[in-house]
């Protein structure tokens, strides 16, 4: 199980070329690549095929600083009739101030379209040692993605055992609830009916009845099912997909049977249970936002 948000950084060196590639990935609802420094035309595409192959989800922000070491790899071209425009209206404009005018080689340079320098492209060798270059900071960056994947899955392991504890007494709970709701509705009618006695045949029917309204059997193996399926999820059997997004559709329904519960109970410990559910839904939810 990975996570969405990791960091991994690389510098490469060989005679003809210096590199430093940054790795940062961060929570996102698809794969969605972001690439700033050097242009690199169609390899561009390559490196993202290959966070591709190994990246399902998340934003992937992608830093590549090139430093062209080889002289022989750049193309430099000066436009000629401009500068001899250039120097023939500095050499005017000398002649009319009898003085000399400087003009470095630097100045040249800084005006526009006199002289353009052009990196002629990466050799071939010079791609593939950059690509590989690119993988091994890929590769740093799965592996920060699953280790802190495996902190997360931790924790929601923690916050489903507690899950199930809650389940566990609610069921327990519900299960001795037929007494005390017939006790508690005999009591109830006499105080209506001024101490009069009810025969036991209409205190069962009137039992049941209410029995029947709060019953939550039904929600109970649905929680039951949703937890099993959470389970499944984090079990390194059945990891496959995106299983944060199936974590975070099972904590809405989670959620939902949890509500649906506290509507119905008349048992203020099953309620108190229920909202100490929905606390751990909530952290659970938190978590899985960061998981791929």
């Amino acid at each position: 199980m990975d996570s969405m948000t990791g960091f991994a950084e690389r510098s490469y060196s060989s005679r003809t070329l210096r590199v430093k590639i940054s790795l940062k990935s961060l929570n996102h609802r698809y794969l969605d690549w972001s690439y700033k420094g050097t242009p690199l035309g169609k390899l561009e595409n390559r490196l993202r095929t290959a966070c591709q192959k190994s990246i399902r989800r998340g934003r992937l922000e992608v830093s590549l600083d090139a430093t062209f070491l080889d002289p022989a790899g750049w193309e430099l071209t000066i436009n000629q009739p401009l500068l001899a425009k250039l120097v023939a209206a500095l050499e005017k404009a000398a002649g009319r101030s009898r003085g000399e005018v400087r003009f470095s080689v630097d100045n040249i340079f800084r005006i526009p379209n006199v002289v353009e320098l052009r990196h002629k492209g990466l050799r071939r060798e010079e791609e593939e040692r950059l690509v590989r270059a690119f993988e091994g900071t890929l590769a740093d960056l799965l592996q920060a993605r699953r280790r802190e994947g495996r902190a997360i899955e931790g924790q929601l392991r923690l916050h489903v055992g507690n899950l199930r504890r809650c389940l566990g007494r609610i069921e327990s709970r519900f299960r001795s609830q037929r007494g005390r709701l017939k006790e508690r509705l005999g009591r109830r009618l006499r105080e209506i009916s001024n101490g009069a006695r009810m025969s036991e045949e209409r205190l069962a029917q009137e039992t049941a009845l209410l029995v029947q309204r709060s019953d939550i059997t039904e929600e109970v193996v649905r929680l039951k099912s949703h937890l099993e399926a959470v389970g499944d999820c984090l079990s390194s059997r059945k990891k496959a997909g995106s299983p944060g997004r199936m974590l975070d559709f099972l904590s809405q329904e989670i959620t939902r049977e949890a509500n649906t519960i506290n509507s119905k109970s008349q048992d203020l410990s099953i309620t108190r249970e229920c909202l100490a559910i929905k606390g751990e839904v909530e952290a659970v939810r938190q978590q899985v936002q960061n998981l791929e």
